[in-house]
């Protein structure tokens, strides 16, 4: 594995990030955030709106806009990791079936596993369930649901013409809290424009009942803030792509075993929509409590006993059309 840390390595570039706000609310989650980067010794600075300007003139927000900013974040390269991440299961032995729908799962004992796909069952003493979206339909044929909400997302890109004033080394990655939402863009990586999505913005949907077909009125909401905000990001309208959220009502990740359920050959996780960054660890530690049962890290946070899961009346941290999907655990 060592011998393939330069590679590896290659996924991932230093990028500066920016969380930026104008309004209340904005304003008290970068309070939040802040609180958040001095308990982990993250260092960061505080600019207000003529140090931002300053800094990235591509922003022309209002005169209370308000930012911290961290030169050292960082960028995952999604399509080559994803690769890498193939490849080196394949290096390992594994063998990798594409295009593959699991249909079932059923368990004998505590050692034995028989999985039921559209391409024919495999048996096992482990399985490990990463299926987001479609977590439910998968954990659903041994009694188990986690009370989540699928929503249909997208992001657009743009062809602007100021190539320069957005390369990765003269404009950040962006979060902006703004009145009507939470914004966020990219500048030009690859061969891709620039890049703007709006968080949870999207109308709930199953694995089956999802389309990809953009949504015309987010489209323009993105063109009104970017128009306001950062108008030079714009131009000629490359493609938007839609993608779907998986989340648990508190929004946090999902990582234990059915061990309580008298299944301990099946572990689980369940990334909540912004798992892909610490895919590697997650592998790890599910690696980790499929072959021993307990893993060296702390993810008592994650279990599914917690509040978010068991209690039928949590309310969603999230907004948008949720629909309560029960815990039966």
């Amino acid at each position: 594995m060592r011998a393939q840390w330069p590679w590896i390595n290659r996924t991932f570039g230093r990028w500066r990030h920016c969380y930026l706000a104008h309004s209340p609310g904005g304003v008290f989650i970068c309070v939040i955030l802040k609180v958040g980067f001095r308990s982990f010794s993250t260092r960061y600075e505080r600019l207000d709106a003529p140090e931002i300007r300053g800094r990235f003139p591509q922003f022309t927000g209002p005169k209370n806009m308000t930012a911290l900013y961290q030169s050292d974040g960082g960028l995952v390269d999604a399509a080559l990791a994803n690769a890498v991440h193939v490849q080196l299961a394949r290096a390992h032995g594994a063998t990798v079936v594409e295009n593959c729908a699991v249909t079932n799962i059923s368990t004998q004992g505590q050692d034995k596993a028989l999985v039921t796909t559209t391409r024919g069952k495999f048996r096992c003493r482990r399985v490990i369930v990463t299926s987001g979206s479609w977590t439910n339909q998968v954990l659903g044929s041994v009694g188990v649901h986690i009370p989540m909400v699928v929503t249909q997302e997208q992001v657009t890109y743009y062809a602007t013409p100021n190539v320069r004033e957005f390369s990765k080394d003269r404009f950040p990655v962006f979060i902006y809290y703004a009145p009507d939402g939470c914004y966020y863009g990219l500048p030009i990586h690859g061969n891709s424009g620039t890049k703007v999505g709006i968080d949870v913005a999207g109308n709930a949907v199953t694995p089956e009942t999802r389309t990809f077909t953009p949504d015309e009125e987010r489209e323009a909401r993105a063109e009104r803030f970017l128009k306001e905000n950062i108008p030079t990001f714009l131009g000629p309208k490359l493609y938007t792509k839609t993608c779907l959220y998986d989340m648990p009502y508190d929004r946090h990740f999902v990582i234990d075993t059915l061990q309580s359920r008298g299944r301990p050959q099946i572990t689980f996780c369940l990334g909540a929509a912004h798992g892909f960054k610490f895919s590697c660890l997650f592998g790890k530690i599910l690696t980790e409590l499929a072959t021993t049962g307990k893993t060296s890290y702390d993810i008592s946070g994650f279990k599914m006993d917690r509040e978010a899961i068991t209690n039928p009346d949590f309310e969603p941290v999230f907004k948008g059309k949720i629909k309560l999907i029960p815990a039966k655990l």
